[in-house]
């Protein structure tokens, strides 16, 4: 049984006392995307709001467009949002990032699913497979730019992921589909909503795929990677009406992911993840406001095939939280929060050791309709990290004393919002915006491994020393509406203090003594500045066709340590991140038909070939996707799709060079 250490044991008892911050009572989304006319959220603020309105940068991908896309992966639909960076290295393994900072195993992205936090706490990253939600269930996906960890949570430094899926109390969404793809791939999903009694509705989502990996372009260091990869999820959502004013809401999830990785070292191999979740929310509407509490404990057991050797990692965290959301007079809504986590992370490859950390965190949000054409929000986080290590070190490793690992870190975060509807059609947002990215376990201390060189071995470890990324943003939007298009403009600048690098045997994390091997592990090693613009627009052209283009321009300018060399350490964002990015979507529908086409920019940038760490240039690449279906009648569609359409084996990151890709597609819906 799993211990409680005093720091988490007292959060919990304080919860049902305390008033506090996370997701309102879950609303009817399609009756207000009705009434207003336009994609509605409750994500920033906790009440409804249009998107338009909202005090963020928000691109809200809609049911729509995620069935009109062809995608078969939530990586290939982020691609298409303006300033999202996307590093395709194998058949199920990707990177995003949000305008830059891309490298493999991306800490800085928080992704949520429902509200509950599906990005991998060990290694502090998203593997895209383990997301245990099929497309046909998902509502909306809002992708919010920018460090937003006082409106969303924890680590949300350089934006947020928020999939949104359907709910069974309003929503029936019930269908199936069976594909087949290039490569040998087969996929199949499900999904049925149902009620078991009047007051309970539920839905039941499973769906599976395997396709060949990608040919191994790499040469023999890759030779270990899997030549088929497959994955297979399943969800279930529950929502029980107590009464008119009180809800509990009830998800559980299995996943299976066997693929290749690129990890965060540039080493690429071949990986196993084995997710599970269960996620508890109570929703009440009481006279203090709407009292929301939600507990969830996610697990995940990762199998990493080393060079070196296999690692083996047991990740558990235990969440709780609650708000309290209310509104004073007519204007002001508030949000208050309390939250508790339990991480835990045995170490790998080398065992003996469990590294492990409590959060406590309060946050407040504050929004102020001024008056009907003008608003302003302030939310405000603190998070307190209590770190601790237990058990044994391996023989010769440094800093063998868990004492090293008792400390504390307490880091504020804040968002600043201020929107203003200049017209019907015209609408300003300044926003001001800071972020703290804590250190993942594994970079704290949960790798133990040897590796072995000519006369000698040097220690892979983790540093408890260890300090935040602190990300501050500065943004200004407008937006204006057409009778048939919009335009918006984005002109913003970032600034990044303590980025970390890579383990790198030419930065010594600690010099070898009488009794303990040299050391490398992960260091803070610069301060970054980003600036930057985002241009976009979209509309119809008639009532067939319509279009979209946006383009993103970043610049990075990274100001190393004294002593450190950034491409050593696999930190030089200044290079590893491509100035321009870009989109053109033009789609047609006529009929039972329906035609659509996307090309994404990517202009060049560095990065390291896997395990030599060779610096090499990707050159700028243009990729093209399609989709065309047709129904059948009776419910029934039938696709074909393809991604990486121009031709042959393109080269878009350090890894794999990526094939076309062509599905074709049978769904029913009932």
């Amino acid at each position: 049984m799993r211990k409680i250490t005093p720091l988490f044991a007292a959060a919990l008892v304080s919860l049902p006392f305390l008033t506090g911050g996370a997701a309102a009572q879950s609303i009817d989304y399609g009756s207000l995307e009705a009434l207003f006319g336009e994609p509605v959220t409750t994500s920033a603020t906790g009440s409804p709001q249009r998107s338009t309105e909202v005090p963020v940068d928000m691109t809200i991908i809609s049911a729509e467009d995620i069935k009109r896309s062809g995608a078969h992966d939530l990586p290939t639909l982020l691609g298409r949002v303006p300033g999202i960076d996307v590093l395709n290295w194998s058949t199920y393994g990707a990177d995003i990032g949000v305008r830059g900072y891309n490298q493999p195993m991306s800490p800085r992205l928080l992704v949520l699913v429902n509200g509950r936090q599906v990005y991998l706490d060990h290694y502090g990253y998203t593997a895209w497979s383990t997301i245990p939600v099929q497309l046909s269930e998902i509502r909306q996906i809002e992708v919010v730019k920018g460090p937003n960890a006082a409106l969303f949570g924890f680590n949300a430094v350089s934006g947020v992921v928020n999939i949104i899926t359907f709910n069974p109390r309003y929503d029936d969404v019930d269908g199936g589909s069976v594909s087949a793809s290039s490569r040998n791939g087969s996929e199949a999903s499900l999904t049925h909503t149902f009620r078991p009694a009047s007051a309970i509705a539920a839905r039941i989502s499973a769906g599976a795929s395997r396709a060949d990996e990608w040919d191994n372009t790499l040469g023999s260091r890759a030779a270990g990677y899997r030549a088929e990869v497959s994955k297979a999820t399943v969800n279930v959502d529950t929502v029980w009406t107590v009464s008119e004013k009180t809800e509990v809401r009830f998800e559980t999830s299995l996943s299976n992911s066997q693929t290749n990785d690129m990890i965060s070292l540039f080493e690429a191999v071949p990986s196993k993840y084995l997710t599970s979740s269960v996620k508890l929310g109570l929703t009440s509407d009481t006279k203090i406001g709407v009292i929301s509490a939600v507990a969830y404990r996610n697990a995940l057991k990762h199998n990493v095939f080393l060079v070196h050797a296999n690692g083996s990692y047991d990740n558990v965290i235990t969440h709780v939280g609650v708000q309290d959301l209310f509104k004073i007079g007519a204007k002001h809504t508030i949000r208050l929060g309390l939250e508790a986590r339990n991480n835990e992370l045995t170490t790998s490859p080398i065992a003996g050791g469990k590294v492990s950390y409590d959060v406590v965190s309060a946050s407040a949000m504050w929004n102020w309709a001024v008056r009907d054409s003008f608003s302003v929000s302030a939310a405000v986080r603190n998070d307190t990290l209590s770190l601790k290590r237990e058990g044994s070190f391996a023989p010769g490793f440094p800093l063998a004393s868990n004492a090293n690992w008792d400390r504390d870190i307490s880091k504020v975060s804040y968002n600043l919002g201020a929107v203003w509807r200049v017209s019907d059609r015209d609408s300003l947002r300044l926003m001001a915006a800071r972020g703290a990215q804590l250190p993942s376990l594994v970079e704290l201390g949960g790798l133990q491994l040897r590796v072995p060189y000519p006369g000698f071995s040097v220690a892979f470890m983790g540093n408890p020393f260890l300090e935040p990324t602190v990300v501050d943003n500065l943004e200004l939007s407008y937006d204006r509406t057409f009778d048939s298009g919009k335009l918006g403009v984005r002109v913003f600048s970032q600034k990044s203090e303590a980025i970390k690098g890579q383990p790198s045997s030419t930065a010594l994390f600690q010099m070898p003594t009488l009794t303990s091997l040299p050391a490398v592990s992960w260091q803070n090693v610069a301060d970054s500045e980003m600036t930057g613009f985002e241009l976009s627009a979209s509309g119809r052209l008639g009532q067939a066709f319509h279009w979209n283009a946006d383009v993103t321009a970043t610049d990075v300018t990274d100001e190393a340590y004294p002593g450190v060399a950034l491409p050593a350490q696999k930190a030089d964002f200044s290079r590893m991140t491509p100035k321009t990015r870009g989109n053109v979507g033009l789609g047609w529908a006529g009929g039972k038909w329906t035609v659509d086409t996307f090309l994404h920019y990517t202009g060049d940038f560095t990065s390291y070939t896997p395990s030599s760490y060779v610096v090499v240039e990707v050159p700028a690449h243009t990729t093209l996707a399609a989709n065309v279906s047709y129904d059948l009648g009776s419910n029934m569609t039938i696709a074909a799709s393809g991604q990486n359409l121009v031709g042959g084996k393109q080269v878009q990151t350090s890894g794999f060079k990526v094939p076309a890709t062509v599905f074709v597609t049978l769904s029913k819906r009932w």
